[in-house]
């Protein structure tokens, strides 16, 4: 049985957010249509999205990592989105395991949202209708799109190739050989979901840091001891500039 899925390497993610706005930019304008956007330009600007970039750190000082973790819809092999779905809006196709969403059926009742562990679900505010990841479904089975650009949206727009789109349980593709040969895993296998979205784990690498780097004793800018001061003749920032 065919099953897509994407594989991500974290140790090149570099947290761009190409990503994002490509997914958002062709799904807005795709099947999936018209994903809401609410005070894009104020204070506290929210809308719907399919992909989202987490950045945080680890470890601690001063070997701390910043890591950026993509995270999509899984479409998990057992998804329990489908079974809670009232009206069967929910859906995993069987010619290639891709898990999505008929708005025609959905009445936005969030059961999905809340049986799916990994929180990639999001109402459409203006729609009221669940949305997610599609894999970009209507992009790669289209003939009319080279065979190069019959991709996610995201994995064509990542700069450091850190998206591999593929057949999981295809022995012979990129995607599998990228989880056999570099020790590709699931997200939180213990809730026994099966998600065939995998991720390529960060390679450790040696820090050389001194101990003169750590601590710093003395500031590099004074003089004679003394820290740099303004001579009494430099004009100052409200002698310079107007306001």
């Amino acid at each position: 049985m065919t099953q897509l899925a994407l594989v991500i390497d974290l140790n090149v993610c570099v947290g761009c957010q190409a990503c994002v706005t490509s997914c958002k930019s062709w799904n807005t304008s795709g099947t999936a249509g018209s994903l809401a956007d609410l005070n894009p330009y104020d204070e506290d600007p929210t809308g719907t999205f399919f992909n989202r970039v987490q950045t945080f750190e680890v470890g601690s000082y001063p070997n701390t990592e910043t890591v950026h973790f993509p995270k999509s819809c899984l479409h998990c092999e057992d998804p329990p989105c489908v079974p809670v779905c009232p009206t069967g809006a929910s859906y995993k196709r069987a010619e290639d395991g891709i898990v999505l969403v008929n708005y025609d059926k959905c009445i936005g009742c969030k059961y999905c949202s809340w049986a799916c562990p990994y929180g990639v679900r999001e109402l459409d505010p203006e729609r009221k209708e669940m949305t997610k990841c599609t894999l970009c479904v209507d992009r790669i089975y289209n003939e009319a799109l080279p065979e190069r650009d019959r991709k996610p949206a995201c994995v064509l727009a990542c700069p450091t190739s850190a998206r591999i789109f593929g057949d999981v349980h295809d022995p012979d593709s990129s995607a599998s050989k990228a989880i056999r040969e570099r020790g590709g895993y699931q997200l939180m296998p213990e809730w026994g979901t099966e998600p065939s979205n995998h991720y390529l784990p960060r390679r450790k690498t040696e820090m050389t840091i001194r101990p003169d780097e750590i601590v710093r004793t003395d500031n590099p800018l004074k003089v004679n001891g003394l820290k740099p001061m303004p001579d009494a003749s430099t004009p100052a920032l409200d002698d310079a500039a107007s306001w």
